[in-house]
This record gives structure tokens, C-alpha cells and sequence, in this order.
């Protein structure tokens, strides 16, 4: 069978890696991934915790990619490509959300800036072994532009919850901020431009932090447990962010329209 024009443009093997992104970008949520682990659905969760949580959650995941952001600003290096260490983030990960476990939604506003952080480690450690240089501006923003990227849940609405409808909503603040960054560098951290990046990317990052903290919320869940969310939360994010930059890694050779159109093409690959 003639394969599309778009498709055609695409070697083999860029189409086997690109059809693996889409494997990866379209998942099912980490609400799905959680209901998976815990036997039921995250929404006992969510009605176990407290008034007023929502905006808790959604305050502590501002800070916690304000800061993630910091430190992509100031202190990711930008040394040549090498494998990714996506074992020992996992670990790191899930020894902090033991604490989560065993403390509840009062360890948020510790524990997330330091698995977030941990997590944008991971992402740019990701981004790396793709061949991206990770001290450049464009490349931090993309990192951080991971937050946003949840795959699907049952909830969602199937087009704003696309891999390519998130990016074309964030495509102006990324861009603006990648320009900061170039320009001004680490010398303005709180300049508007990278607040509202932080906010753009916090009002979706916020919804899966969210699954994370009722998923703990569930009256079985203990430290032992936390810990194994939290190795799920950051295997969904490595999961996103090696999707996203295989994308852009082909896009730097054919343009972000024909990658686009090669994407929608593909036939998702068979479980």
C-alpha cells in the first residue's frame, strides 16, 4: 500500500521512532495508570481529601516548578549525549514520597519541590541522551514544557488533552520565554515573562499532582505505597518527556508541520 506523502518524507526508522513517541505521548492519564495500581478508581480519592486542597495543590505545584525552573536556569549542564539515568531518578523519587505516604498532603509543599525537581533532572537527563544540549535556553524551556504534557484520562476531552494541542497552547509562552532566557539569562528569575510560563505549565501539572496526592489519600496506601506512586509519577513524566523529544529531535530535520502531519498519520502501535 502507498504510504501518505507526509509519511514518505520520513526514513523507516524515523517512522518506528516516531510511531514509539506517539506510543508513549497518547497513553492513557495517570489517573489511569493510579486506578491500574490501586484496583480502583483515583476518584475515592479525590473525595477523601479536605476543603480547600484544590488550592493547596495548585499552590505548592507553582512553587515546585518555580523552582524546578531555577535550577534549570542556573545549573543543567550541557554535556554531550549519554544514555539516561532513568533508574536512579525513579529511586530518588520514590524515597521522597515515602514521606508523602506517611504525612499526607501536609508533606506537599516539601516533598513536591524536591521530586519535581528531582523529575526535571530526569527530563533534561532525557533531553540529553537525545542529542539535545541542555544548557541551551530553548532546551530548558522545553524541559520544563513536560509538566504539561499528561497524556489522556477519561475525563479529558480528547482534543485538549493531545499531545499536539498542548504544545500549540503553550507555543507562544515557550517561545517568548526561550527568548528571555537567551537574552537576559539567569540575571531576571521572576521577570513576567517566566511567571506566566510557570503559570501556564502549573494549571495542567496541577491536575496530575493532584491524582498523586488522592491516590495517597486512599485509606490503604501507606509509605511503602507512597513511594510506589511517586515511581509511577515520575515513569509517567520520563514517559512524556522521551515522546516529546524524539518528536523534536525529528523536527529539527523535516520542520514541526511535516512532523505534525506524519504523527496524525500514524496507526498507534498494538499493545
Amino acid at each position: 500500500m502507498e504510504l501518505p506523502p507526509i509519511i514518505s518524507r520520513l526514513s523507516p526508522d524515523e517512522l518506528t521512532e516516531l510511531r514509539y513517541a506517539k506510543s508513549l505521548l497518547e497513553q492513557p492519564g495517570f489517573a489511569a495508570r493510579l486506578a491500574g495500581f490501586l484496583g480502583k478508581p483515583i476518584e475515592q480519592g479525590l473525595a477523601l481529601l479536605p476543603k480547600g486542597a484544590e488550592g493547596l495543590i495548585h499552590k505548592a505545584a507553582t512553587q515546585a516548578l518555580s523552582t524546578a525552573l531555577s535550577l534549570a536556569i542556573t545549573s543543567l549542564g550541557s554535556r554531550r549525549p549519554r544514555q539516561a539515568s532513568e533508574r536512579w531518578h525513579k529511586f530518588l523519587v520514590g524515597a521522597s514520597g515515602g514521606v508523602g505516604g506517611v504525612f499526607g498532603l501536609a508533606s506537599l509543599p516539601v516533598e513536591l519541590p524536591v521530586s519535581t525537581t528531582i523529575m526535571l533532572r530526569s527530563i533534561a537527563d532525557i533531553a540529553r541522551s537525545e542529542g539535545f544540549d541542555i544548557g541551551a535556553p530553548e532546551v530548558k524551556v522545553s524541559c520544563l514544557e513536560v509538566f504539561a504534557l499528561g497524556g489522556r484520562s477519561a475525563s479529558d476531552d480528547a482534543a485538549e488533552s493531545s499531545y499536539w494541542f498542548v504544545r500549540a497552547a503553550l507555543s507562544k509562552t515557550v517561545s517568548e520565554a526561550a527568548t528571555f532566557l537567551a537574552q537576559k539569562g539567569a540575571s531576571e528569575k521572576s521577570a513576567p515573562v517566566l511567571l506566566r510560563l510557570v503559570t501556564a505549565v502549573a494549571s495542567r501539572f496541577g491536575v496530575v499532582v493532584s491524582e498523586e496526592v488522592a491516590a495517597k489519600a486512599v485509606p490503604v496506601v501507606g509509605a511503602a505505597s507512597g513511594s510506589l506512586i511517586n515511581v509511577l509519577f515520575i515513569d509517567h513524566f520520563q514517559d512524556m518527556a522521551r515522546g516529546h523529544f524524539i518528536v523534536k529531535r525529528i523536527e529539527q530535520r523535516y520542520g514541526t508541520t511535516v512532523v505534525r502531519e506524519a504523527y496524525q498519520s500514524l496507526a498507534m502501535p498494538m499493545k
